[in-house]
């Protein structure tokens, strides 16, 4: 199982739509067997739920999320915990525990109900064509 958590020096980042690091735990039989940062290159919300799906993320863990990003998650595969302050490493465990304390409705305190006040575009930015290409 491969779990990917928004990261920022140790901690969980809070804008899903804006991570441009995570960090991914490779997980088998209860317990995280290896570990490895990887650059996101910050190419929007429906890119950054591509780029996890092409590298077979069946797991996320952030803070506040909109619900574009939500849908692109959901339709690459990719089971989200949202709402999610603190480590990412002591998250994990949690996770594998089975006690991690999410919010299955969290939505991005940046974005506005009808609209978004962010003041960045959601989606692939054009200047992020091929980005996220393996």
């Amino acid at each position: 199982m491969r779990i990917a958590v928004s990261y920022d020096n140790g901690n969980i980042f809070q804008h899903f739509g804006q991570t441009d690091r995570f960090k991914l735990y490779e997980a088998k039989d209860g317990r995280v067997i290896s570990t490895m940062e990887i650059e996101a290159l910050n190419c929007g919300h429906e890119a950054l739920a591509a780029f996890l799906g092409s590298l077979h993320v069946n797991m996320l863990i952030c803070g506040g999320i909109g619900g574009s990003a939500r849908a692109a998650l959901e339709e690459a595969g990719v089971l989200l915990y949202g709402g999610v302050t603190g480590s990412a490493d002591e998250a994990v465990a949690a996770l594998l525990a089975g006690t991690l304390s999410y919010d299955p409705d969290i939505h991005c305190k940046n974005h506005g109900g009808e609209g978004h006040s962010c003041g960045h575009a959601c989606g692939s930015h054009p200047s992020c064509a091929g980005c996220h290409e393996n």
